[in-house]
């Protein structure tokens, strides 16, 4: 009877041990991601009157490598990708305030153009994989941005139209 009596108390002790250091790994993980996202976030340059990552190194990951503006904006296609922004993207972003998603209003002083391009042809993976895309995931309160489908050609007019934007 004592013997019974021992098991069933270092087994109900030995419990009692495991959920309490299965608690402890449980809320010990989110401190671990908040660490993380703090020491990216610090590592970039902040633009400290708006409190806004500021990166033109930064190309993205995505298909474009390179871009290169003509001197004087090509009115022809910022007219295209105005059309395709009203169409595309104005549900969630407004041109010149914080909505669902950023402002595109001097995004180019923000971002380089192939991070631009990139977020938009490719933002599932933006989002996974490039710092700032993550920071901005988070400070937009968790809205991802959709992929649209745009081909290069679509997504350069918006660039364009983004460059009218003052």
């Amino acid at each position: 009877m004592k013997t019974i009596l021992k098991v069933w108390t270092l087994l109900l002790i030995s419990s009692f041990v495991l959920i309490s250091c299965g608690e402890n790994d449980k809320k010990k993980e989110p401190e671990k991601i908040k660490i993380k996202t703090h020491k990216k976030v610090e590592s970039k340059k902040i633009d400290k009157k708006n409190k806004i990552i500021v990166d033109l190194n930064n190309k993205g990951i995505g298909p474009v490598t390179s871009i290169t503006f003509e001197p004087t904006i090509n009115t022809s296609l910022a007219a295209k990708g105005e059309k395709l922004y009203k169409v595309k993207c104005s549900a969630c972003h407004k041109p010149t305030k914080k909505f669902i998603g950023p402002a595109p209003t001097g995004v180019l002083k923000r971002r380089s153009p192939e991070w631009v391009m990139n977020m938009i042809l490719n933002p599932e993976e933006m989002i996974i994989k490039d710092p700032i895309a993550k920071q901005l995931l988070i400070d937009y309160n968790g809205s991802p941005m959709e992929n649209q489908n745009l081909t290069e050609q679509e997504a350069r007019s918006i660039l364009e139209y983004f460059r009218t934007l003052k």
